[in-house]
């Protein structure tokens, strides 16, 4: 199973807002971190903020940052949030074609394991993927906040 580009980038995205608790991050700048298309990351952030996960301002001063506490955003909901849908097989969809439909047990068995895929993640917060570690912060070049004195 793979994740869509959409998910792995709304990831990326509440990784680094995670990693940069204490001030707004811009579109500009989690693009260029990741190297992704500003338009494309434009497009998850209206869907993280309309879905209640991140916290937008415009204008000076604006931005953006997490609408509520890493350990209150769990992996598998952001997951299912930014996937389109998960017909691993077409026999999971609507419409299939396949002959064995009516005496399929793989069906059975990937639909369990799509469950196991999902509860695993669901058992994993944003808060664990940004743990208090400065090797995050180093990595996405993200520099520690120093309030003006």
């Amino acid at each position: 199973m793979n994740i869509t580009q959409h998910t792995d980038y709304a990831l990326r995205l509440l990784i680094y807002l995670g990693a940069c608790p204490e001030r707004r991050v811009t579109i500009k700048e989690v693009a260029e971190a990741f190297d992704i298309s500003r338009s494309h990351l434009m497009k998850i952030v209206n869907r993280l903020v309309a879905d209640g996960i991140v916290d937008g301002a415009r204008g000076k001063g604006g931005g953006l940052r997490l609408a509520r506490p890493p350990e209150r955003i769990v992996v598998g909901d952001i997951v299912r949030r930014m996937e389109p849908g998960f017909e691993l097989v077409e026999c999971f969809g609507s419409q299939s074609n396949c002959l064995l439909t009516s005496r399929c047990r793989l069906k059975g068995a990937l639909h369990a394991a799509l469950q196991a895929f999902l509860a695993s993640l669901d058992g994993v917060t944003l808060a664990e993927l940004i743990a208090p570690d400065a090797k995050v912060r180093q990595l996405l070049r993200v520099e520690a906040f120093s309030p003006a004195p």
